[in-house]
């Protein structure tokens, strides 16, 4: 093989690396190798002078491999592929090293021994650097049409997004009707309208835009094809013997969330008075005048927070994660009740307010209008229970105040309403059908939550609003027009570029024993007949645009009959050839 020209950057990343790996003598180290041509550091490689400076190296110095040790290839393996095409070197001989999830952060403790190891990671890099191959991503040409899964909120606003800039959209909704959650509020705290005049308003500008087709009482029960030309099949209640083949560009699942369902027993729930915040909103939607309950005036409200969110590990299927919109969706739904009965008695039980942003101005309010707030500990919560004899009518709620040295305390309420938080909407068949990543709290995975914040490792799915993790009206809102506007860059070119890291099959080698179907979960692999007799000898060929590269083929064949393009078997061998041998320093 002709001697190589590799440049290699070694990055500070602000000290997050530079301060437990000493980054200029991995840049010598690494400089004296075979075929490293150029070997820097930077403070940030990710700036725009860094970049910038990469360039007219691979331009000077005719380089024809690059290296980037810094942080993780989630982050910028999109931003230094792009650094190495402006200069003219393709993308995909590129290799970026991770030195600071991989070392300096995992060995801030041994600055030497991070160091050495730092070296040897660069060194595996540039060995596999040398073995790359240009590679030349594969075209598709795309359907103007997206789909999307998921008629609430932020279904609707990505709708309309969508088709007011020329692209078809076809919506699909379980329910008899569009509207989802906000449709069943009294109130948004986000908005001015009432939320049915909201959803109505909604309802109203999807009737009048023709390019969008709207399918209740319906799921999605398959999907094929490729990237920018899937054909998924829906099934209509209505008409189930029947269901409807359409071919899309794009996907965006928004799907939304359920309300966690407290036990029989837990925070007094099963009680008459307890409710939950969702219950709680039905009464007051359909209270007028002054507050009721079963025909009994409200005079005193206990609010407990934080149930079913922030749960203890140990507690089997916990809820560890902070649902973020129930302490802003709570103290609004106090104001509002102010306005049936401003005297009212509101009691604000809570571990922690994240009334965030500009909310904290609604935490005032509430406060400056009489409601009363007191903070538990996590392992001491309020108990819930009907009072005695002769005021059976009531509830007493017993609480250990933090604010006021640990004093317990008992209330006597008319109504406990139970601030419950969101979790993840269960629909395993949409997962498998689209092979949505799930996160450990049960909702759907993006890329990256600021890089690639509504994209998945599925290309051309995307996701919006609650179904990725708890947010406000307004969040998902703002997510499902980042989703459009995602899709739209996408479709409006015409075509779409795959990556071309994909599995292939070495004919010669492959012996057909079929262990590699099995695995495939993207049903990237198929055997065709070599002959016209469907029983006779059979070969296996890769549908690259459906292939994700994910290498799960690889280990499972007896004979190493498939590797990946970009990580072939001689790559990888490389690479731990280059991790084992001792890095010589220059004489």
């Amino acid at each position: 093989m002709s001697q190589r020209r590799i440049g290699v950057y070694v990055c500070h990343c602000g000290g997050n690396i530079s301060d437990y790996v000493d980054v200029e003598q991995v840049a010598r180290e690494i400089g004296a190798e075979e075929d490293v041509v150029v070997a820097k550091t930077a403070m940030f490689t990710c700036s725009d002078a860094t970049q910038s400076e990469m360039e007219d190296d691979i331009r000077q110095f005719k380089l024809d491999g690059l290296v980037v040790a810094s942080c993780s290839p989630k982050l910028h393996t999109l931003t230094f592929r792009a650094v190495a095409e402006r200069a003219g070197l393709n993308p995909y001989q590129y290799t970026q090293v991770n030195v600071r999830e991989q070392c300096s952060w995992a060995h801030t403790d041994d600055r030497e021994g991070a160091t050495a190891k730092a070296e040897r990671l660069v060194q595996a890099g540039v060995a596999r650097t040398r073995l790359t191959e240009p590679l030349v991503p594969l075209k598709v040409e795309t359907v103007p049409r997206t789909l999307i899964i998921g008629g609430g909120i932020t279904g609707l606003r990505a709708a309309i997004g969508l088709a007011d800039i020329g692209i078809e959209v076809v919506l699909v909704e379980k329910e008899r009707e569009v509207g989802g959650w906000v449709d069943r509020l009294a109130t948004m705290h986000s908005s001015r309208q009432r939320p049915q005049e909201l959803i109505a308003g909604l309802r109203e500008a999807i009737h009048h835009r023709p390019g969008i087709t709207v399918f209740t009482e319906a799921q999605v029960i398959a999907k094929g094809g490729t990237f920018g030309n899937y054909e998924v099949t829906i099934a209509v209640r209505r008409n189930e013997d029947h269901p409807i083949s359409i071919h899309v560009g794009s996907i965006i699942v928004a799907t939304g969330f359920d309300v966690y369902q407290p036990e029989l027993g837990e925070y007094g729930y099963g009680i008459e008075g307890v409710l939950t915040l969702p219950e709680f909103q039905e009464v007051l939607r359909e209270s007028e005048g002054s507050l009721k309950y079963h025909g009994r005036p409200v005079e005193t409200i206990a609010y407990v927070y934080c149930v079913g969110s922030r749960e203890s590990e140990d507690q089997g299927d916990a809820h560890t994660y902070c649902s973020r919109y129930c302490c802003t969706a709570t103290v609004h739904t106090a104001l509002e009740v102010f306005k049936h009965n401003p005297k009212m008695r509101q009691y604000h039980l809570y571990r922690d307010m994240r009334t965030y942003g500009e909310y904290e101005l609604l935490y005032s309010e509430s406060r400056k209008k009489g409601s009363r707030y007191l903070k538990f500990a996590p392992e001491n919560p309020p108990s819930i229970q009907k009072a005695g004899e002769p005021k059976g009518e009531h509830l007493t709620v017993t609480v250990h105040d933090q604010l006021t040295s640990n004093q317990e305390l008992t209330i006597s309420a008319d109504l406990v309403v139970l601030v419950t938080g969101m979790i993840p909407r269960e629909n395993v068949d949409l997962v498998h059908t689209l092979k949505l990543p799930v996160g450990k709290g049960g909702f759907y995975n993006e890329i990256h939550p600021k890089l690639r914040p509504v994209e998945t490792v599925v290309d051309g799915v995307m996701l919006a609003g609650t179904c990725q993790n708890p947010k406000t009206a307004a969040e998902s809102v703002a997510a499902g027009l980042a989703a459009a506007t995602q899709s739209a860059s996408i479709l409006k070119k015409g075509q779409v570029q795959l990556d071309p890291q994909v599995a292939v099959i070495d004919e010669a080698r492959c012996n057909q024993c079929g262990e590699c179907l099995s695995a495939c979960p993207y049903e990237a692999i198929a055997s065709r007949p070599l002959t016209d007799d469907d029983k006779g000898p059979r070969r296996y060929v890769i549908n690259a645009a459906t292939c994700k590269g994910c290498g799960g083929c690889v280990p499972v064949c007896p004979v190493e009959a498939i590797g990946v393009k970009g990580y072939t078997p001689d790559e990888i061998r490389a690479m731990i050839d280059g991790l084992l041998r001792e890095v010589v320093a220059p004489v």
